[in-house]
């Protein structure tokens, strides 16, 4: 793959440290490229990740997150389908992210989470570890595509806990997948278009067909914590996205900003 000079889409990319945090340990790239052998079709590549880890560990875990997918996917992307290379990528990522942890004992224990999203032809593809989310906005109303990797949803698929008991869980950042593990995260391709689907048909919504007008959302849990769902939207649909996306970090600062926040917003035009 190639760079490209600029995106094909309208594209908005945001990162503030929140309130309450004194490092700002969420990265995002946000990438440019084409196969050399196909220039008309274009790629957007939006990368975000959220570190973990102690003694600013949490954002070499981060940079490394971006930096290594971004790189697997500039050498192998015109050989590898988008679910495969984002998989691959991400596991990449997660194997640099551990070896350099176990090379410098002050960052032992060091990891990200990450979400991903590839737009090419007017298709989407993502792919996630971890809880940062990636959200699809459409007629004013938000879907989120991505499944979050933490205690809470798992409790939540079981039907141990309500959806009211989740928000406000005190285990809701326990982590099940992240980039930085001991053995290879679970790269999650599903793409969920409904609670009631199985994961045979999320994985299968890949590649889904993006509208004029619709929106991809890519954030950190700095912003999913504070911002729900339909209010996301809503501002979406109010105002233009450059906008949005500044009064979608204002107002998480606004509720407390605990932790950093970060945001990658796409436009369909």
């Amino acid at each position: 793959m190639i760079r490209l000079p600029q995106p094909h889409l309208p594209v908005i990319a945001l990162s503030d440290c929140g309130r309450q945090r004194r490092n700002n340990e969420d990265r995002f790239r946000v990438c440019a490229l084409a196969d050399p052998r196909a220039p008309e079709a274009p790629v957007l590549l939006a990368i975000l990740a959220d570190g973990m880890g102690g003694h600013q560990a949490g954002e070499v875990a981060a940079e490394l997150a971006v930096t290594m997918v971004e790189a697997f996917v500039l050498e192998h992307g015109d050989s590898l389908s988008p679910p495969s290379l984002l998989f691959e990528a991400l596991r990449h990522a997660s194997q640099v992210i551990y070896e350099q942890a176990q090379r410098n004992p002050d960052q032992t224990g060091m990891g990200a989470t990450c979400a991903c999203a590839w737009i090419q032809k007017g298709r989407l593809y993502i792919a996630n570890v971890g809880d940062s989310r990636v959200y699809l906005i459409r007629r004013g109303q938000p879907q989120r595509l991505s499944v979050d990797h933490t205690w809470v949803q798992e409790a939540l698929d079981n039907g141990w806990i309500t959806r009211e008991e989740a928000l406000h869980h005190p285990q809701a950042h326990m982590i099940r997948q992240f980039l930085g593990s001991a053995t290879p995260p679970e790269v999650d391709l599903r793409l969920r278009l409904s609670a009631q689907e199985s994961d045979l048909q999320a994985r299968a919504n890949q590649g889904l067909h993006l509208n004029p007008g619709d929106f991809v959302l890519l954030c950190s849990d700095g912003l999913s914590d504070l911002v729900n769902d339909e209010e996301m939207a809503h501002l979406l649909n109010l105002h233009p996205m450059e906008q949005a996306a500044k009064i979608l970090v204002d107002l998480a600062n606004q509720r407390g900003g605990h932790d950093n926040i970060t945001l990658i917003l796409i436009g369909i035009p």
